[in-house]
């Protein structure tokens, strides 16, 4: 199961709290995956590698994500350990993604909100880097979009991102790779 993390509605959209669903729009935009509506949210089914994987776009807002994930992840009976979020991360520079295993929170509340729902820190996660905003606050940076000169690169980086992705199922899913990153430059 991947959860692609964000908020609802065109007021976020383009926001750097939103790389989670912005990845989904830039990695499967052409695969027409039908979704339907349900665990509080949108999923559907692909292939990645010789894979069937379920997809998730919760349509809660980030401080809630495990309302969705929690359900999603019960009705199909899926562990954390099979659970991939793709979300957003001040930690990481712009362009480094990095797919990794548990680890701290880092003041994510998308990631809390999980957490707490699965009873686990041990899912997966692709960080996307979004760097630290400096002087400017947190949460306005977070749900501000990103610069004319960052959002060219955008797409590039999602798909350096979903190659880590394909990696990590080509090997079987062996954790001996993780953590793997890599930056587009």
């Amino acid at each position: 199961m991947i959860a692609f993390l964000g908020n609802p509605g065109s007021l976020y959209t383009k926001t750097r709290h939103n790389s989670g669903m912005l990845f989904f729009s830039s990695v499967f935009k052409d695969s027409q995956i039908p979704m339907t509506k349900k665990f509080h949210g949108l999923h559907g089914t692909c292939r990645i590698g010789g894979r069937v994987v379920r997809l998730l776009l919760p349509q809660t807002y980030m401080n809630e994500s495990g309302k969705s994930v929690g359900a999603m992840s019960k009705f199909f009976s899926i562990p954390s350990e099979e659970i991939l979020v793709v979300h957003d991360d001040l930690e990481l520079p712009f362009t480094k993604v990095t797919l990794q295993k548990g680890g701290g929170l880092g003041g994510h509340n998308g990631l809390r909100s999980i957490v707490k729902a699965t009873g686990s820190k041990e899912f997966l996660r692709l960080r996307i880097g979004i760097s630290r905003p400096g002087n400017r606050d947190v949460s306005s940076y977070v749900l501000s979009r990103f610069s004319k000169e960052e959002e060219p690169l955008l797409d590039d980086i999602f798909h350096s991102g979903y190659e880590l992705i394909k990696r990590y199922f080509d090997t079987e899913g062996i954790e001996q790779i993780l953590p793997i990153s890599r930056s587009f430059e």
